[in-house]
């Protein structure tokens, strides 16, 4: 008969076991935690104090047992226990709780985190056919996910019972596939949780894991099916709230995807769960794609819906209407904004910035006495206090119509109205003034602001000043406005612009390259209209290799040099007689894929032509007639004309003349001109009348130039009367001479 252990010794050993592990008397509990052996078993059967110890242990009542399993300090002596409980017999009727031990044992297993031991313990509790709860699901997926072995998530999940599949489960397993982009296997777990009547059904977790997909991932047939399930967790009383639907409605417009954000809100508009928020987000992106129809249209089923338009809807409404420049629709629905009955809603007061938006609106169309009178309205009806922004529309259209005066009425009216100016006001009169040339009055009330304001100006107040005065070549003023401009912040890159193009314009290019190497300092980039401008200023003051070094500065920088900037050079090498040169930056202007052009060639024939090298240029001339080359101008055949002609090489002008005709290049006065004084050199005068009845049959009038070169000729030959009848626009070569008759 097996002798009953007293209940003093089972709260004794009980007492005992719960000890530290490093007591000196625990060599039962480690014998216990070992694994089952047989040498161990014979002990037991033998050796009465141990299978008394055994037998006490394997009695205590489950919730103790799993208090004992908690204390241990490894998952590997909690499995120890685990298998001794497993293969011992029970003593008791109730069976000891081996699933929550071990589910014990894998919390200890993923608190150690070390992979091959998780595994295998997982790998144990299928091979023993131990369900896992739901809570050391969630720590073995959230592990598995950490240490990125999704697949071994996924096995996690589907080795569950159903029953265990909870809502939390399944929440961390769609969470898990959607950051994986395992979109399908999540929209199946979705799909599972979204049925009607799931047991295990959507909540708002669920909502906050599925949201954040749609707003960060780009747009695919993916990404729309989980748009398709969002009315679907209305079906559950899981709804997102206005400020996570607005952003998704935000970002398909932004997608191009207004029709599936409609769709979306008219399905949620069913349940009663939308606002005017993401309403008005779907208007802005309609307005922006232009689609007025549709915006009334959704204005309709908003009222529909009970879906009460906002200040903030009619604003974007307003905005856009206004940015289209149909100031009059926009005034209409503010009108119908502020009536008792009306399609749309209910009275709403417009606020502040809606009047700014409108005032705006019509100052852009020109129409600021109507934008001027609204402001009064805006005070009268509404109550509505003028803000700096409505005085500076106003002042702004004011001065771009020339109404210098008128802006500065308004000025006094809103300072004396107790509203503050601020830098905007002060430049956009400060521009008013020196666009109409009052560049002294500009810089007098730019001081008094300073003085009396407090409004110290800004890079853009500094920068207009400054082109301005370079505008009018008063260089020494910018200059003393940049100085002052460093002093009391940096300059931006207009100002520097400025300068650096006044001051080339000016004929100081060095001062000019010394800004240039200022603005370097400062961390801006040189671009290409001021590299240009600044080897511009140098060839003019025959400074051709500065020219070039900043040519190569402006390589060094990456700036790739254009046609303006190869011309220039060729221009100004090639009338310098250097035309190796010229010819060299020709070559590179091609390599660098620049093709040349008219003026490209027209420079080289003009230098050619003023250097006495006529053949050169008559070659360049050739090279200009081959197929895909570029066709010559009439600035071009007046230069070789004119050379022609100087030369006595009167047949091949004529001949050039009328290769220029047959091309179809319409002649000038200079052209005719050029060959007027030739053909006066050899006196040919038959062939002068012909070209001067052409020059009336095409109405080029003559000038000075003509009537200077035919007056002594023609008087010296006695033909004075034909040079009368050919101003008066008669013909005159088939007159009869009158020293004829």
């Amino acid at each position: 008969m097996k002798k009953t252990t007293p209940i003093s010794a089972s709260k004794q050993s009980l007492h005992y076991l719960l000890k530290p592990y490093n007591h000196n008397n625990n060599n039962n509990i480690i014998n216990i935690i070992k694994p089952p052996t047989t040498t161990h078993l014979r002990r037991i059967s033998t050796a009465p104090e141990s299978t008394q110890f055994d037998e006490q242990l394997l009695s205590l009542p489950p919730q103790t047992l799993l208090k004992i399993t908690r204390q241990f300090d490894t998952s590997n002596k909690a499995l120890n226990f685990f298998n001794f409980i497993r293969q011992s017999p029970s003593v008791n009727q109730t069976p000891p709780p081996l699933s929550s031990i071990f589910q014990t044992v894998i919390e200890l297993a993923v608190r150690e985190q070390d992979y091959p031991s998780i595994v295998k313990i997982f790998n144990l509790s299928k091979e023993l056919k131990i369900p896992i709860t739901p809570n050391s699901a969630i720590r073995l997926i959230n592990y598995f996910s950490r240490v990125k072995k999704v697949q071994d998530s996924v096995l996690v999940y589907d080795g569950l019972d159903t029953d265990c599949k909870d809502t939390n489960v399944r929440n961390i397993v769609v969470d898990l596939l959607l950051k994986s982009e395992r979109f399908d296997d999540a929209c199946h777990v979705l799909d599972e949780m979204l049925e009607p009547g799931a047991k295990f059904p959507v909540n708002e977790t669920t909502l906050r894991i599925v949201f954040p997909v749609l707003l960060k991932q780009g747009w695919d047939n993916r990404t729309d099916g989980f748009v398709d399930l969002v009315p679907k967790f209305g079906v559950h009383g899981v709804f997102p709230d206005k400020v996570l639907l607005t952003q998704l409605v935000t970002k398909m417009c932004r997608s191009y995807r207004s029709d599936n954000a409609w769709g979306l809100l008219r399905e949620l508009m069913k349940f009663g769960k939308v606002e005017a928020a993401p309403c008005n987000a779907l208007i802005s992106g309609l307005a922006k794609e232009r689609d007025y129809k549709k915006i009334k249209l959704l204005l309709k089923e908003m009222k529909e819906n009970d879906i009460k338009p906002d200040i903030v809807t009619y604003g974007m409404l307003v905005n856009h209407l206004c940015k289209a420049r149909r100031v009059d629709e926009a005034l209409d629905m503010v009108k119908r904004m502020k009536e008792e009955d009306n399609e749309i809603s209910s009275s709403i007061k417009p606020d502040v910035i809606l009047y700014n938006t409108l005032i705006d609106g019509l100052c852009k169309v020109g129409r600021q006495e109507e934008g001027l009178e609204l402001m009064k309205q805006m005070q009268l009806e509404d109550n509505c206090v003028p803000t700096v922004i409505t005085y500076n529309c106003l002042i702004d259209s004011f001065c771009k119509s020339g109404e210098i005066e008128r802006a500065h009425e308004l000025f006094d009216q809103m300072s004396s109205g107790g509203v503050d100016a601020n830098v905007v006001t002060v430049n956009t009169l400060v521009d008013g003034m020196c666009r109409h040339g009052r560049i002294s009055n500009a810089m007098e009330f730019f001081r008094k602001m300073q003085e009396e304001k407090g409004i110290k100006g800004n890079a853009v107040t500094y920068s207009m000043l400054i082109t301005s005065f370079c505008g009018v070549n008063n260089i020494e003023k910018a200059m003393r406005l940049f100085v002052e401009m460093e002093s009391v912040g940096s300059p931006d890159a207009l100002a520097y612009y400025s300068l650096i193009s006044g001051l080339t314009l000016a004929g100081r290019p060095d001062d000019a390259n010394l800004i240039a190497s200022k603005m370097k300092k400062a961390g801006f980039q040189m671009d290409l209209v001021t590299y240009n401008t600044l080897i511009g200023g140098f060839c003019r003051k025959k400074k051709l290799d500065k020219a070039v070094e900043i040519l190569q500065d402006m390589e060094e920088n990456g700036v790739k040099a254009d046609g303006v900037t190869y011309n220039t050079l060729i221009s100004y090498f090639s009338q310098n007689g250097d035309f190796e040169t010229a010819h060299k930056f020709l070559k590179q202007m091609t390599n660098d894929g620049n093709a040349p052009t008219v003026v490209t060639y027209g420079t080289l024939i003009h230098a050619y032509c003023l250097a006495g090298n006529l053949d050169e240029a008559l070659d360049i001339y050739e090279q200009m007639l081959k197929p895909s080359k570029v066709a010559p101008n009439t600035v071009i055949y007046n230069t070789l004309l004119e050379c022609l002609c100087k030369l006595g090489r009167i047949d091949h002008a004529v001949s050039l003349m009328d290769e220029m005709l047959q091309k179809g290049v319409k002649p000038n006065t200079t052209t005719y001109n050029a060959m007027l004084k030739g053909l006066s050199s050899k006196n040919r005068l038959q062939e002068a009348l012909k070209l001067m009845d052409q020059m009336t049959s095409q109405a080029c009038n003559p000038d000075y130039v003509t009537l200077e070169i035919l007056n002594g000729w023609l008087d010296a030959v006695g033909e004075i009367e034909k040079l009368k009848m050919f101003v008066q626009g008669y013909q005159v070569s088939s007159v009869a001479s009158s020293s004829t008759t």
